[in-house]
């Protein structure tokens, strides 16, 4: 017996006409825009342009007025950009920016000095920089160009990483410092945090994010540390956009079940009964909430002294006996935690999950009951988030 594999279909880009292609392929090259405002932006600016600007004052003060060697070097304006404009990248780090410059100045010497032809010395220089750069952990892309420049020059290595470029970064890394400082911006920036001991089920660990950068496998100009933050900000936002619009209105059961301080006990007890629910808010002639009673009132003021079985213990409650409360009014929980319809539902978690709380009544505003919120309405919201539904659950229309 044979069997043949069906061809698999095209993919929709196979599918579209050439000049179509083309377009979306040329769209690759503009770049999407930065996420920064208008202040971060003017932050950013008067950062680079201070720290060259002291950089060039003090390495041409040093060199004497403008000796006859270089006394700046160029490249130091693209390490302007990463200390400024990005002082939380990896490889804009204080190590990376020392160690990656003056390492690679020292290997372009090194590279001058033992290959003739500037071409291939050029291209060794840079090639060596990277694999030095990248186990040392201080991989700098401007250091790429101090090899470059320094077989460009033919200069003698150790002289031109001490100065200029040695000199040249140390300044512009404490103006770095104190700018950024001033501004408002960690740096150094902490590439590594302690590892999360309270996650929740279902949450991802840092060794996920382990596992998810190892199969990326490309260099990030984000630290491990920012990343994780991210995926957890984005994962907070996707919850929020899911369950943030959700208001108590979507989800109270109406209309409600209530009765008034005056109704006795019996009266109360057989209405839970019959519909089955285990809280009654209390009300007044106006339907202002004053109270709510539940199963767990009249358990607690049960005869827990008496011989008889639970049972017969809540009926000599709710018959009567002298002595004994005799209406709602006198066995209710008061005051009582409210919400309003407008309110967010996610607001009522913390008052179900750490309050005590099983059974909150929604008023309008005027106060005036319309409704209840219990556990059950909200773990059913919060179970449709988990199955990917954005829709917000219709009304219940079974009390509870």
């Amino acid at each position: 017996m044979s069997f043949s594999v069906p061809p698999s279909p095209p993919s929709s880009s196979s599918s579209q006409p050439a000049h179509v292609r083309l377009v979306q392929w040329l769209r690759h090259f503009w770049p999407a825009p930065l996420g920064i405002d208008g202040r971060e932006r003017l932050r950013f600016i008067a950062g680079a342009m201070v720290g060259v600007l002291l950089t060039a004052w003090l390495s041409r003060w040093w060199a004497g007025g403008g000796g006859s060697g270089p006394w700046m070097v160029a490249s130091l304006g693209a390490s302007a950009v990463l200390v400024f404009g990005m002082p939380s990248s990896p490889l804009a780090q204080p190590w990376p920016v020392l160690g990656g410059s003056t390492l690679s100045a020292v290997v372009g010497g090194l590279c001058s000095a033992l290959i003739p032809d500037p071409v291939w010395a050029g291209a060794v220089a840079v090639g060596l920089a990277i694999a030095l750069m990248v186990p040392l952990r201080c991989l700098h892309p401007p250091g790429g160009a101090m090899a470059l420049y320094v077989v460009l020059t033919a200069g003698d290595g150790w002289h031109l990483a001490a100065f200029p470029i040695l000199f040249n970064v140390l300044v512009l890394l404490v103006a770095a410092v104190v700018y950024n400082g001033l501004t408002g911006r960690r740096y150094p920036h902490p590439q590594r945090v302690a590892a999360r001991t309270d996650v929740s089920k279902g949450a991802f660990t840092a060794s996920d994010v382990d596992a998810a950068l190892a199969h990326y496998n490309q260099v990030l100009d984000v630290s491990r540390a920012d990343l994780e933050g991210l995926l957890h900000l984005a994962g907070r936002a996707a919850f929020q956009r899911t369950l943030g619009e959700v208001r108590c209105a979507d989800i109270m059961s109406r209309p409600p079940l209530a009765v008034e301080a005056g109704v006795s006990l019996k009266d109360a007890w057989a209405l839970m009964r019959a519909e089955q629910i285990k809280a009654l808010p209390v009300v007044d002639a106006q339907r202002l909430v004053v109270g709510i009673v539940t199963v767990a009132d009249f358990m607690r003021l049960a005869n827990l002294d008496m011989h008889e079985g639970l049972g017969q213990r809540l009926r000599t409650l709710v018959m009567g006996r002298a002595g004994q409360p005799q209406s709602v009014g006198e066995i209710m929980s008061h005051p009582v935690q409210v919400a309003r319809v407008e309110q967010h539902a996610m607001d009522l978690v913390p008052l179900f999950s750490q309050g005590g709380h099983h059974h909150i009544p929604i008023v309008d505003v005027e106060e005036r009951l319309v409704g209840v919120i219990t556990q059950t309405d909200l773990v059913r919201t919060l179970a449709l988030a988990v199955q990917g539904r954005d829709d917000p659950p219709s009304a219940p229309a079974t009390r509870r």
